[in-house]
């Protein structure tokens, strides 16, 4: 009898074209240092499940794309107001232009008229392929610094075919893989998705249930439920815990951290993440409401502060 083995990426290669995913990404950051190992080409893609009161990508949660206005940068040239075709676009009481974000669609065509860059998009459709040929550029990089492909947004899993047809292509390229998560997904796309994922980077957002739901907008089950299935699966894990004043800098959530640890002792580290402002502007910018956070980028003595307590209460492989 005779047998054939097939390898799944070639087999992948060979029928691509007949599944060739596409999805909306909102950034590509080229050269990136914070987002695994190595140097790295980080895809941003949009939609997200939580609503953190934090959000310093506030341009990710919204699956579809999204028209920024800066109206600072506006010199009144009065061109973007007859060329949008649903009338979005107008003058206030003071002189200025105002855009009505909950009625505009986000055609493009007033971005083609504004000459200073006040006016832009957030989010494209662009297929996975077009995506891989961007990545494979820095190649030589990824060899010499132990870098690749990692995928962030929003949450990626939310366009789950379109990531899990980049990794897969990532893979078949000899290209190393890392994912950005925060754990709110099936467990079955996870069951998926593990095999061509070589790390994890998953947030640990706050301890409990209800603090959890207060500032996320949902509830903590189900993340650290993937969290021990991903884990006792044999995944590459560095959690990650944004840590923001007076939200979750609490002896609460540092128990709750130090826990994960004694958990999960083989997972590659715990990393704190200190809340910074540099998303603030995008709040007004995009049309949505007052931010929830009142306070400013986190010092490094602050940091230090907060690794020093962790350290105290025994916490295990920390990094800042």
């Amino acid at each position: 009898m005779l047998r054939i083995k097939f390898n799944t990426n070639s087999l992948y290669i060979y029928f691509k074209d007949f599944f060739m995913a596409n999805g909306i990404i909102f950034d590509i950051q080229r050269f990136a240092l914070h987002d695994g190992p190595g140097i790295r080409t980080t895809i941003f893609l949009k939609g997200c499940p939580l609503n953190c009161v934090w959000c310093c990508n506030i341009e990710s949660q919204k699956m579809q794309p999204q028209i920024s206005f800066e109206q600072e940068k506006c010199i009144l040239c009065n061109k973007c107001i007859p060329a949008c075709p649903i009338n979005v676009l107008s003058y206030n009481e003071k002189g200025k232009i105002v855009l009505n974000f909950y009625s505009c669609s986000a055609c493009g065509k007033c971005i083609d008229e504004c000459a200073e860059n006040a006016l832009k998009i957030y989010g494209y459709r662009v297929d996975s392929e077009k995506i891989i040929e961007e990545v494979l550029k820095d190649r030589e990089y990824y060899i010499n610094s132990g870098g690749g492909l990692t995928l962030s947004g929003g949450e990626a899993i939310m366009q789950y075919e379109f990531s899990l047809d980049l990794l897969m292509l990532a893979k078949s390229n000899d290209i190393h893989t890392v994912i950005e998560t925060s754990g709110f997904a099936s467990t079955e796309k996870y069951l998926q998705i593990m095999q061509y994922v070589d790390l994890f980077l998953f947030d640990y957002k706050h301890s409990g249930n209800r603090l959890h739901k207060l500032n996320t907008n949902v509830e903590q089950d189900l993340i650290l439920k993937n969290l021990d299935y991903l884990y006792n699966n044999g995944a590459k894990i560095l959690i990650r815990c944004p840590i923001i004043p007076d939200i979750n800098d609490t002896p609460e959530h540092f128990k709750g951290i130090c826990e994960l640890s004694h958990k999960y002792p083989d997972l590659i580290g715990i990393e704190l993440l200190g809340y910074h402002d540099y998303g603030l502007s995008k709040y007004k910018n995009l049309g949505f409401a007052q931010y929830s956070v009142i306070s400013k980028t986190v010092s490094k003595t602050q940091k230090n502060e907060w690794l020093a307590e962790l350290e105290n209460m025994g916490c295990k492989k920390l990094l800042i």
